[in-house]
């Protein structure tokens, strides 16, 4: 595979290798989610459908581009989105590379269910993807430069320890993993049962777990914190989630756009605020970086 074994190939050989390699993707998908996703079809549709103007994805996209822009990976070998949903955080990074925030290097993709990796295609036609799990990464060793995780190691169907070992496995010395999870374990609820989440991060833990399996860790930092508060009244007390008898909804959904409107620019706020150093002791998601030394 193109991205796999030769960071260096063409765009062009690039193309050639997705059409080439469709029935694959198709056996992949069996067994490992495919149509029969573990997260529900109702959950993609809906993430397809809001990522793009849902100020919560607009701000987890901004983090990951913050941390990719704060720190160094080896140049020129591909960015693996593990994960990938429906493609809205790869485009994002193909729009930053286009525009120069970012470093231009092969971008590639998985998921776990095909129907997500349809649609990713559609939004990233120049990226490579592929169905795949988190827990058996189709690459080779030593391939990638940087890996990107955005709420998937926190999954039931994952283990975690294998995933990490996975993610050390095929990026280079120096890669950088970059990963996104839900924030306080007692802030369990409906939409955490709902998207199939396993658990959520204390930052310590997850600073033991990356240490563990052998990773050097380069921050560790709470974000979502100005609106947490909001977050918890959300899923503590007005859905009353945390109960065994709640009702199972995600948070997944459009939003009015004057809220649209204030929501992204307090979560822009508190970017330009941890960007200048402050770090904030509660919040709704951790953002990790850590590097493969």
């Amino acid at each position: 595979m193109v991205v796999e074994r030769n960071a260096r190939v063409s765009q062009s050989r690039q193309r050639q290798h997705r059409r080439e390699t469709g029935s694959i993707l198709g056996q992949k998908s069996t067994g490992a989610g495919g149509r029969g996703s573990r997260m529900e079809a109702e959950e993609y549709a809906l993430m397809d459908a809001v990522e793009a103007r849902m100020w919560w994805y607009g701000a987890m996209h901004a983090m990951v581009v913050r941390a990719l822009s704060s720190h160094q990976a080896p140049a020129g070998l591909p960015l693996l989105d593990a994960g990938c949903g429906t493609g809205g955080l790869l485009r994002r990074l193909s729009e930053a590379m286009a525009g120069g925030t970012l470093p231009a290097r092969p971008l590639a993709g998985f998921d776990i269910s095909l129907m997500a990796v349809e649609r990713a295609r559609a939004k990233v036609p120049d990226a490579s993807l592929l169905v795949a799990s988190v827990n058996d990464l189709p690459f080779a060793a030593a391939s990638l430069g940087i890996a990107v995780s955005c709420d998937v190691l926190c999954h039931r169907a994952v283990d975690e320890a294998r995933a990490l070992a996975e993610f050390r496995r095929v990026l280079a010395s120096g890669g950088l993993l970059v990963l996104n999870l839900p924030a306080h374990q007692w802030l369990y609820s409906a939409h955490d049962r709902r998207v199939h989440t396993r658990e959520r991060y204390g930052r310590a833990l997850l600073r033991e777990r990356l240490a563990r399996a052998g990773f050097s860790i380069a921050e560790v930092l709470h974000w979502n914190s100005l609106l947490f508060p909001l977050m918890v009244v959300q899923r503590k007390l007005l859905s009353r989630g945390g109960e065994a008898g709640g009702n199972d909804r995600s948070d997944v959904a459009p939003y009015p756009a004057p809220m649209e409107v204030l929501f992204r620019g307090v979560t822009a706020a508190e970017r330009s605020l941890i960007s200048l150093g402050l770090r904030f002791p509660l919040g709704g998601s951790l953002a990790a970086v850590a590097v493969k030394s």
